[in-house]
């Protein structure tokens, strides 16, 4: 029998309307997933958290989040380090039961990764941007990832579809991510939900920012932390040794691009010089003309005004936060249009979307830069979520929350089982209202592994409460605290261990430790009397030591 041709129309109408409502009612009962993370991306510099410094560079769009969602005031990460970092992102395990523990080598394949569950249980999987996990990436049906660390400017990325070979693009990376992750979202299988992981390099050191926002906040001061000038005192050993201070551990070409005044004779100043060349040496002509257009008149005040002591050390400060800034302004741009994007595809509702840091990150409180350490602004990330059909517009929460709580909510969102063996707990019973009398921990444990290497953080672990935090620094000092992976011939750990010792970067004697510190927080929430052995504490000590004890106990944890 010969059908019409509008017959034939009215099938393929039927078609595709069944289809589209076939996929609406499956995207509308299973959630869809954004999970967006920066690398050292400080709550202090997203304005929804309220600092000074935030309300001169706003982030109107990660806002958004808040405004529109949930904002989380405790969320903390177990091991205040990029890789380690994701790896308990990945597997909701601690450091040493996914193996990751420093910053390279480490982690344990043959534990399941989250997205693994997802993809297996009908979720459409992709990552797009910074991996840095020393293996193939696990459960994703589309990864399109940084080489390593990757580079701010024209950087190199990887595929399935480059056969694991890196190809350079050209453009910024917040761009090219935020590009690519849009692609995945276009060519997705809309008859499944998505989950897609959206991991920028920005704002990680040393901090190189989009052309366009070169002179941005140009003419902005922003204003110096009160612990500015703190003297660590009377902390222990790990407070006056490390090289985190802007003063004098961050690097005139590397991090602040000035060349002029790198001292290219030593080792250590080779590298640093070496590294800020590495990244200029991607600009094209145009690119660098631009650059020099902007940093070469600053660097030329510099030189003519001689600065020394106090003031050399603001003018670092100052200018860290400029270009960290500008690199945030990019993000925000890029939060901006996967919201965009979300919203005039009709999926923005049905979508839940996280916006958090691989950790914390010290903005010069102390008067440092980095991570690493226990202490707040280190140990405390960023956490925000928007989540429509579960949280209230505007809400926030004050429980205790952590990096190992990621993988189970996402799970739980999905109505995919938590494995057992998983150490986190699903957020999701903290989305209501009632949050505050939901039963909750009341406690977390932390551990940092990675030394002797960049900053120098000597090893230590620690629980923290509502409102007090004990920490126990320990281990060999200098070389002798190498691990046996910094010392075996081939690891990356070794050539960078190597690295530094070619760069005298290590001292020539450092100290064997073992000491505690403990914090009041809510007396002390700067955390600079260190109350340890006082009069007066004696009970919250014991009460901590025993949880502390407890967590080693329970987890398995034998180094400390």
């Amino acid at each position: 029998m010969k059908i019409s041709p509008y017959i034939n129309l009215l099938l393929a109408s039927t078609a595709v309307l069944s289809s589209c409502t076939t996929k609406q009612t499956v995207e509308k009962t299973r959630p869809n997933i954004l999970y967006i993370m920066c690398d050292d991306h400080s709550y202090q510099t997203i304005s929804a958290y309220g600092s000074e410094v935030s309300k001169l560079a706003p982030t109107p769009n990660i806002d958004r989040l808040a405004s529109e969602g949930m904002l989380f005031d405790r969320a903390f990460v177990e091991n205040s380090l990029s890789a380690p970092s994701r790896a308990c992102l990945m597997t909701a395990l601690y450091s040493h039961q996914n193996g990751q523990e420093q910053l390279c080598e480490g982690i344990d394949t043959t534990k399941t990764f989250f997205t693994e569950l997802l993809h297996d249980d009908g979720y459409e999987t992709g990552i797009v941007g910074k991996w840095h996990l020393m293996c193939e990436p696990k459960g994703f049906d589309y990864y399109h990832i940084l080489d390593d660390q990757g580079k701010y400017y024209n950087p190199t990325f990887k595929s399935k579809e480059t056969h694991g070979k890196y190809v350079q693009e050209k453009g910024y990376a917040t761009s090219l991510i935020t590009q690519h992750a849009i692609e995945f979202l276009d060519h997705r299988d809309k008859s499944k939900p998505f989950c897609l992981m959206v991991h920028h390099k920005a704002p990680h050191r040393n901090w190189m920012p989009e052309q366009k926002y070169l002179d941005l906040y140009e003419d902005v001061e922003f204003p110096v932390p009160a612990t500015f000038w703190d003297d660590y005192e009377p902390r222990g050993v790990a407070a006056h040794t490390q090289k985190l201070n802007i003063a004098n551990a961050m690097e005139m070409a590397q991090d602040l691009k000035v060349p002029e005044l790198c001292d290219t004779t030593t080792a250590e100043g080779h590298f640093s010089y070496v590294c800020l060349m590495g990244e200029l040496g991607r600009l094209t002509p145009e690119e660098r003309a631009a650059w020099d257009k902007h940093y070469g008149p600053r660097n030329k005040k510099l030189l003519e005004a001689k600065l020394t002591g106090k003031e050399l050390t603001v003018w670092k400060y100052q200018n860290y936060m400029k270009d960290y800034l500008r690199c945030i302004k990019s993000v925000d741009d890029s939060v901006g249009e996967l919201l965009a994007y979300l919203e005039k595809e009709g999926l923005l509702d049905n979508t839940i979307i996280v916006y958090t840091s691989d950790q914390g990150f010290w903005m010069g409180e102390h008067g440092w830069f980095d991570k690493r350490f226990m202490y707040e602004e280190s140990f405390r990330t960023p956490l925000l979520i928007r989540y429509p059909q579960a949280i209230k517009a505007g809400s926030r929460c004050s429980r205790l929350v952590q990096n190992l709580d990621f993988a189970p909510t996402l799970l739980d969102v999905a109505g995919v089982k938590v494995p057992e063996q998983m150490e986190g707990r699903s957020l999701v019973p903290l989305f209501g209202e009632n949050r505050d009398t939901v039963e909750w921990r009341k406690s977390l444990y932390y551990h940092y592994y990675d030394y002797p290497t960049f900053h120098l953080v000597r090893r230590h672990d620690g629980v923290r409460t509502d409102r007090y935090k004990l920490i126990h620094f320990y281990g060999k000092g200098g070389v002798e605290g190498a691990t046996p992976n910094m010392l075996k011939p081939g690891t990356r750990e070794n050539r960078t261990f190597n690295m530094l010792s070619k760069a005298n970067y290590f001292p020539t004697s450092s100290e064997d430790i073992n000491y505690n510190e403990l914090y009041d927080l809510e007396k002390d929430p700067n955390e600079l009397n260190n109350l340890y052995g006082q009069p007066g504490y004696e009970e919250i000590t014991k009460e901590l030591q025993g949880l502390l004890d407890d967590y080693r106990t329970k987890l398995n944890v034998t180094e400390y």
